[in-house]
């Protein structure tokens, strides 16, 4: 009996051995491919997160900084009776204001949301 499972596994167990190297390979390939393409991804999305959170500085500069200096002093001359009379901002000016302040207070937010998932890995 140990003669003929010798005999048989010469001729069958060297081929099954070589199938199933050759399944663990392609599983292995498989795997590999699919970490590859989620770290493709991810590299991916960080990179338009880097583009989402580093090109404010000059919408914060030339639109949200005015802005602030405009309704700081409307707030100081309310509050403290100054003689400055702040002009109100004119018709299309004053909902460009309104809807520029809002959108900082958006990419603020979405920079937060973005670093606490950076933060999650």
């Amino acid at each position: 009996m140990i003669i003929l499972k010798t005999i048989l596994g010469w001729f069958v167990g060297g081929t099954l051995d070589r199938v199933l190297d050759s399944v663990d390979h392609k599983i292995d390939n498989a795997t590999e491919r699919e970490k590859i393409k989620a770290e493709i991804v991810r590299a991916h999305l960080t990179a338009k997160a880097g583009l989402l959170t580093q090109r404010t500085w000059w919408f914060q500069l030339f639109f949200v900084v005015p802005l602030g200096v405009w309704f700081s002093a409307v707030v100081i001359d309310s509050i403290f009776q100054f003689s400055w009379d702040v002009a109100a901002l004119p018709a299309p000016l004053d909902k460009w204001g309104g809807a520029i302040v809002s959108s900082l207070f958006l990419i603020d937010g979405g920079k937060v949301l973005l670093s606490s998932f950076r933060g999650r890995r």
